[in-house]
C-alpha cells in the first residue's frame, strides 16, 4: 500500500481521477481506497489552513 500512495503523490492528477471515480486502484478494497482518498483530502485541507 506504501507503494501506491508514493505514486498517488507524485501524481496528483491520479487523485482526482479516483475522487471523480473516473479510475480506481486495482488490488485495493473500497473502504482502502476510501481512507486513502480521506488521507489525501485532509492534507490537502491542513496545507490550506496553514496559508490562510
Amino acid at each position: 500500500m506504501m507503494n501506491v500512495i508514493q505514486y498517488l503523490e507524485k501524481n496528483p492528477d491520479i487523485v482526482a481521477l479516483l475522487k471523480t471515480q473516473k479510475a480506481s486502484l486495482i488490488g485495493i478494497s473500497s473502504l482502502e481506497q476510501k481512507a486513502i482518498l480521506d488521507a489525501f483530502s485532509s492534507e490537502i485541507e491542513l496545507i490550506s489552513e496553514a496559508w490562510t
